[in-house]
């Protein structure tokens, strides 16, 4: 069978996410918590633009779907634990790597389930259950926050246990989040929107660590509030009374 060979572009931006999630392990193993907060990051914007300049240039394949799975799990399952156990959970003992390690299976458990469940979602406009960059950016921020504040691990490991905890569990739950896949980026949108962009690049510029922690433990408990409104309504229409039947004449 003839070799059809590997798109060059989309694939760039998969092995430069799959860069940055290792140079955060390495960051994480020197000491240097900023730098590997930031890295995640950064893997977390290529990995969003690898799958939509992928589609815009019609270089979608297989290939690229398991490279970027792979890649995801890397810099968004594994750099993310270390980072986190380096950071305040190493002098918990065997709480502090089965901590990690329960962010990391879930972030492996997520990436599986969505994979499997690709060709069979129905509602593109949301994820079931947080998914794997959210919850890595969430635990990123806690760090990068931490370190910012000169705040030691040590001091904050048990808050550090339960984001690392809550992450995990919130990738594997069936919380629905929001995935802004209808977002048509080819689209005209009225001013605003444009103002609205511009507000939040200053908003993030101002104090970026606070700013995006911010963000995205709000993102992390939208999934959490949407599921209690869901469960609120749906009790309220079953308390609410039947209709009337009529008298049959």
């Amino acid at each position: 069978m003839r070799d059809r060979g590997i798109y060059l572009l989309p694939n760039l931006f998969t092995t430069g996410a799959l860069f940055a999630g290792f140079y955060s392990v390495v960051q994480a193993m020197n000491g240097r918590f900023e730098h590997a907060a930031v890295a995640i990051f950064i893997a977390m914007v290529l990995d969003g633009l690898d799958g939509r300049v992928a589609r815009m240039t019609h270089t979608q394949s297989a290939f690229g779907a398991e490279y970027d799975s792979l890649s995801d799990m890397v810099s968004f399952g594994v750099a993310p634990a270390l980072v986190i156990y380096e950071f305040a959970l190493q002098g918990m003992g065997k709480l502090g790597w089965i901590a990690a390690f329960v962010y990391c299976a879930g972030a492996a458990l997520r990436l599986a389930r969505f994979n499997t469940q690709l060709e069979t979602v129905t509602d593109k406009r949301f994820f079931q259950g947080m998914p794997s960059p959210s919850a890595a950016a969430l635990v990123a921020g806690f760090v990068w926050v931490m370190v910012e504040y000169g705040v030691d691990g040590h001091e904050v490991r048990w808050l550090a246990a339960f984001v690392a905890l809550f992450g995990g569990l919130t990738m594997v739950s069936n919380f629905r989040y929001y995935s802004g896949k209808e977002i048509n980026l080819r689209k005209s949108v009225p001013f605003f929107v444009i103002l609205l962009v511009v507000l939040a690049f200053i908003l993030v510029s101002t104090s970026p660590p606070e700013v995006l922690f911010i963000v995205f433990a709000l993102y992390a408990l939208s999934g959490y509030a949407d599921a209690l409104l869901r469960r609120m309504r749906r009790k309220k229409a079953a308390d609410a009374p039947p209709p009337l039947r009529g008298d049959g004449k």
